[in-house]
């Protein structure tokens, strides 16, 4: 079985993205991982070129920034990523620069991608999500947090990255036929000094906005405020990744949260105890789980 892994990532300094973690994250599970390494601003070229030659094959691109509709770019940066590996590849890895698998799950991923290797009505493989927020203590758990995505899709079947790149499609906008496993990415987003924080919103707030649209959305302030955008988190209770150990170490701000402010609609609530008791999320989904 052969996976090459793939992905995208430009300023990775300048916005202090995981992406060195990531990539490392899911290189004992890859025979390559391709990385589509945006013109920056930093020294983010050099700083994937540190990472295991033997496996990762960089190229260059230039992000159209021109595309600022529903963060269209992210998906033809990924769509250039996956353009660009093995053609004999079985299975291709995606992972975003700011998510990383914990190495618990690896032989579980392993497992999955061998047990439906040679089915063909399974176009990928759905992960469950832990999006921690304001720090690696807490995790976003409101309904507004999406709860799965595909990450691992069988290349050379017509599948491209899908609107902003949190997903994949095939054919004519069809969704993909998935099988869930039990393994998490756990996703570092919204985990970072809230001056650097506010930096990227305010920067990738343009992939989605005009200029007037994306300082009206990013506001002036000069650190991001996490307790003005939470809705409801949990307090983590598990271990990180490995890799992890170092950034998690070097963490040089504070963010503590009582969670008996935590507060959501009363619709969301419902919808919270419906998936707790049936099972049954509402909402939208990216694929056809069968």
């Amino acid at each position: 079985m052969k996976v090459s892994g793939f992905t995208f990532i430009r300023n990775a300094i300048h916005f202090d993205f995981p992406v060195k973690e990531a990539i490392q994250s899911i290189l004992p599970l890859c025979d390559e991982i391709v990385v589509a390494v945006g013109k920056s601003d930093d020294a983010t070229l050099e700083y994937i070129q540190t990472i295991d030659p033997s496996k990762i094959k960089i190229f260059e691109t230039v992000w159209d920034d021109s595309l600022r509709e529903g963060g269209q770019v992210l998906a033809v940066e990924t769509d250039k990523a996956l353009s660009q590996i093995d053609k004999d590849s079985d299975w291709a890895f995606y992972i975003q620069g700011d998510e990383v698998i914990h190495e618990k799950y690896h032989e579980t991923i392993l497992d999955g991608m061998q047990k439906w290797k040679d089915d063909d009505r399974v176009d990928g493989l759905l992960f469950h999500y832990l999006h921690f927020y304001g720090s690696y203590d807490y995790v976003g758990s409101a309904q507004t947090w999406y709860p799965n995505e595909i990450r691992i899709i069988r290349p050379n079947a017509g599948i491209y990255s899908y609107r902003d790149a949190q997903g994949f499609r095939k054919g004519n906008n069809l969704k993909l036929q998935v099988k869930p496993i039990e393994a998490f990415v756990y996703h570092y987003g919204y985990v970072r000094d809230p001056e650097v924080m506010m930096k990227k919103v305010r920067e990738f707030s343009k992939l989605w906005r005009d200029d007037e649209a994306a300082k009206k959305y990013a506001g002036d302030k000069p650190n991001f405020d996490f307790e003005d955008k939470i809705d409801v988190l949990s307090k983590f209770e598990g271990s990180h990744p490995k890799l992890m150990s170092d950034r998690i170490n070097r963490k040089n701000w504070n963010f503590e949260y009582d969670l008996s402010f935590n507060h959501q609609p009363i619709t969301k609530k419902i919808k919270a105890l419906i998936e707790r008791f049936y099972g049954i999320r509402i909402g939208y989904k990216n694929y056809k789980i069968f």
